[in-house]
């Protein structure tokens, strides 16, 4: 499914020590699934959360109502929460998360394609980035999505 070596992202990570978590909005669980697609990831991937709604990521990850009222959830305000709130509530030491649009649909402020990132880990500052994918329809947004995750993941490791 993907062009990142997946296999290698893990073996870097049990060399290194680092257990991953993720928090999936518009992905739904797919960083998660192809992380856990290769055989002996159980040693490396500590638990995923998929947050679909407002409330589960409220529930969940322990994002801030606020932070969702005052900036949405497509925002890098949310995916910075999601990806703290996943290191907060699991043993891992990475967490990645993903919220966005996949669509159809969007809006003028909020288009199709647009996801935000967030990367954490512990005792480093969390990092946040916005892609715009545009509007190349629900499949590829949330393949762009997983993709770009990963990428995030195994820049991120040692």
């Amino acid at each position: 499914m993907t062009g990142i070596d997946v296999a290698k992202l893990l073996a870097e990570a049990r060399y290194w020590g680092v257990k991953v978590a993720t928090a999936e909005s518009c992905t739904g669980g797919m960083v998660a699934a192809a992380l856990t697609d290769v055989a002996g990831s159980s040693d490396v991937f500590e638990r995923g959360f998929v947050t679909y709604s407002n409330d589960a990521k409220v529930e969940m990850l322990g994002v801030l109502p606020e932070t969702l009222e005052a900036h949405g959830a497509v925002s890098e305000a949310v995916a910075r929460e999601m990806a703290e709130g996943a290191l907060a509530h699991s043993a891992a030491d990475l967490a990645v998360s993903i919220t966005g649009i996949a669509g159809p649909g969007g809006s003028e402020h909020k288009p199709e394609g647009r996801v935000c990132f967030g990367l954490a880990r512990r005792g480093r500052a969390t990092r946040v980035e916005t892609v715009e994918f545009g509007a190349r329809g629900r499949a590829e947004v949330r393949k762009a999505a997983t993709e770009h995750a990963l990428g995030l993941l195994a820049r991120a490791i040692g």
